[in-house]
């Protein structure tokens, strides 16, 4: 969207003026993060976490080069290569814990703005490019996470790449031919680790390259608001700085706080101690975990024990699990409600806050047992997950009656500030 009112860059020392004429790149910072670009007077701190998922993503890429620079992708060494960071290389400690848990930072952050895109809806028109991108980069991120977690090579790792890489053998026919093409061989092995090791390293300047797009695609209609309702004129926006540059630092302040605190107080909080141990083909552990992040998309694969319609029940679990990632493709044309935000729609809230819960329950179902009551209780959390998208937010779209929208971006700013006001004036 072009904003008639925004400031215009216009240097004034020589130099930029004769760089804005060669190469325009302060001119493009300007306008894309600058006072050149007006965003929404009323955005809150749930607009923070695109910039900390870009701060997270930033620590991933220069942790994980310096760390490329002492690892050996090797069967037979990876494990003490590791070892070695960890001991010898300097700062090499801090710098595989950083790298570990950034990880987990980032898909953190990446939860929070996916429910934040979820419950304003985001994903809505004139914003679909905005949200199919971003899904582009949560499945990146997952490959990437995923490649990442065999590199060190110790139990859960080798573990994990076989029964994950298990899981395209159960698609009839090319399943086991695409499993042994993946693997480069029939189990994990050298092959497998340079193959995961070289796309780890690639896919983070691919998910930037993505992340390049994701912006580019915002800019164009510009940001959402928690109302929903669009830009009218000049008065419902402010330059994105320093306004937006300042709310952004003091997030940023917060997150790099906590991401201090879980790395130089309990680094290994969010590993599996299994990881410890080397692998070894010849002993399966007891219980075969994913990280934190995989462990709702786990509970769907697992949800399915029965044959059904001659159909293998890993293969349903394999096309559920991947098709309740899809379905988030699919999202701004299933929910046809004009209204964005859910702060407008009671009926719709109210449910959003149920599929939060519910996929929290999938979390604590993937990282259980697979045991009863887990799996009964998976199966049920699992059902409505679908449910939810496929049934809920259609005929919720139909039936639900929307609360009135404000006018403009800033009468609900002025009412909110009039209704905090108020009490005041009466105790006066």
């Amino acid at each position: 969207m072009s904003f008639p009112w925004a400031e215009h860059y216009a240097p004034k020392h020589p130099f930029m003026r004769w760089m804005d004429e060669k190469l325009p790149l302060p001119r493009l910072v300007y306008n894309a993060v600058g006072a050149g670009y007006p965003v929404p007077r009323n955005l809150n701190y749930f607009w923070n976490f695109g910039v900390l998922a870009g701060a997270a993503l930033g620590i991933q890429i220069l942790t994980g080069i310096i760390l490329a620079m002492h690892y050996a992708a090797n069967a037979g060494v990876a494990f003490d290569s590791v070892e070695h960071i960890m001991r010898d290389v300097n700062s090499g400690w801090l710098l595989r814990y950083a790298h570990a848990n950034g990880a987990s930072f980032f898909f953190i952050v990446v939860y929070l703005h996916i429910f934040r895109g979820l419950f304003y809806g985001s994903y809505k028109a004139p914003r679909e490019m905005v949200w199919l991108l971003g899904v582009v980069i949560f499945l990146l991120m997952m490959a990437t996470a995923f490649m990442g977690y065999v590199l060190p090579w110790g139990q859960m790792s080798f573990w994990g790449a076989q029964v994950i890489t298990g899981f395209f053998s159960a698609i009839p026919v090319v399943g086991e031919p695409i499993r042994v093409w993946l693997l480069g061989g029939f189990a994990p092995d050298n092959a497998a680790l340079n193959r995961f090791f070289s796309l780890h390293y690639l896919l983070p300047f691919v998910i930037a390259a993505v992340i390049v797009l994701h912006i580019w695609a915002l800019h164009i209609p510009g940001s959402n608001n928690p109302t929903g309702v669009e830009v009218k004129g000049p008065q419902d926006t402010v330059p994105f700085h320093p306004y937006y540059t300042a709310k952004d630092g003091f997030g940023l302040g917060v997150f790099l706080l906590c991401f201090s605190l879980l790395l130089f107080f309990a680094p290994n909080a969010l590993g599996h101690p299994d990881n410890y141990i080397p692998a070894n083909p010849l002993s399966t552990p007891a219980h075969i975990v994913p990280e934190w992040y995989f462990w709702p998309f786990y509970a769907i694969l697992r949800a399915f024990t029965v044959n059904f319609l001659w159909v293998p029940a890993k293969l349903w679990g394999v096309v559920a699990m991947f098709a309740a990632i899809a379905l988030l493709f699919f999202l701004p044309w299933i929910d046809r409600s004009p209204v964005r935000s859910a702060n407008y729609r009671p009926m719709y809230k109210w449910f959003f806050w149920v599929l939060v819960a519910d996929v929290i329950l999938l979390g604590f179902i993937g990282k259980s047992p697979a045991e009863e009551p887990y799996v009964r209780i998976g199966q049920f959390a699992a059902a409505y997950y679908f449910a939810h998208f496929l049934i809920i937010l259609p005929i919720i779209s139909r039936i639900e009656r929307p609360l009135a929208l404000p006018n403009s971006i800033t009468e609900s700013v002025l009412h909110g500030e009039a209704e905090e006001a108020a009490p005041l004036g009466q105790q006066a």
